[in-house]
């Protein structure tokens, strides 16, 4: 028993900030490593993260009173959550940074968005961004933010930008059932994904084999248009694939929202995720994961 107290007492503290779907797949890949802390902002969470291994600290990053209790709590901390709804700064990120420690490392999951329409072209992380809507504003000035911490604090920062995450859970299953219509061949998008688990993966690898101040592509080996994902998505659960429409006709009947995600064209590489993180994927592609098992194969358990 003593030896097994002793074990626990030195790991390493970890701090995860926005505990949500990925944070919730992260926390197992972590809990034997680190001693976990996990933000949220409901204290009704706290007993789904005690179960999980974490000790839940109850804060609001939109309260930075709330905060103060973290100061010097973990050296090593996950940024996972979202900027708030508007304006054209991540003042959440902003509060984090006011009580984040010397040194350390930290992962953020930012987003592809920050890069903007591309018109179709692969791209690597030296592309520069080029933000076209509050939400990858708010990103942008979050990673800006975390870039000047990490270098006047010496910490290395690890920035994930991450496309779109599904799940088994996380489909566009709804929208085929109401049949939202997708762009023609001719007018449609390229699109770039990644599943949930191996996001937490990534995360987990970043977290210790990171290089400072370095961006990643979270992003699969899928290339893809919109459509093509929603067809794909379709066929695997037996629904009717969505009806298409050229890009004049669709701007009448979609919300701006889902119009903003139609009309930005990129095509992710992840060469730097493989080569310097090491990463293997479970699931390389959409049509592997939602095909069932691991088709990346290397014989590997995840």
């Amino acid at each position: 028993m003593k030896k097994t107290v002793i074990r626990k007492f030195h790991r390493p503290r970890l701090l995860i900030i926005g505990c949500g779907d990925v944070g919730m797949r992260l926390l197992p890949l972590l809990r034997t490593q680190f001693r976990v802390f996990a933000v949220t902002s409901q204290p009704a969470r706290c007993a789904e993260l005690r179960a999980l291994g974490a000790v839940p600290v109850v804060a609001d990053l939109d309260q930075p009173a709330t905060l103060r209790r973290l100061q010097g709590l973990a050296p090593y901390v996950v940024h996972l959550a979202p900027p708030q709804s508007d304006g054209a700064r991540d003042l959440r990120t902003r509060h984090l940074t006011a009580i984040l420690p010397e040194g350390g490392r930290l992962v953020y999951v930012s987003t592809s968005g920050v890069y903007g329409d591309c018109g179709g072209a692969m791209i690597d992380e030296s592309r520069p961004v080029a933000p076209r809507n509050g939400r990858a504003l708010r990103r942008v000035d979050a990673e800006q933010v975390l870039r000047a911490w990490a270098v006047r604090r010496k910490a290395v920062l690890s920035i994930l930008r991450v496309p779109g995450i599904y799940a088994g859970d996380r489909l566009p299953l709804k929208r085929l059932r109401e049949g939202t219509p997708a762009l023609i061949e001719a007018d449609d998008v390229y699109t770039n994904h990644i599943h949930a688990d191996d996001l937490a993966r990534i995360v987990a690898r970043a977290l210790l084999r990171g290089q400072a101040n370095r961006v990643y592509h979270a992003v699969d080996d899928s290339d893809m248009k919109m459509g093509q994902y929603f067809d794909l998505v379709a066929d695997a659960h037996g629904l009717a694939r969505a009806p298409r429409l050229p890009r004049a006709e669709l701007e009448r009947v979609v919300t701006p929202t889902l119009l903003s995600f139609m009309s930005e064209s990129r095509r992710m590489r992840n060469t730097r995720l493989k080569q310097e993180l090491g990463m293997r994927l479970r699931y390389p592609t959409v049509a592997d994961a939602l095909g069932g098992g691991c088709g990346c194969q290397c014989g590997c358990a995840g």
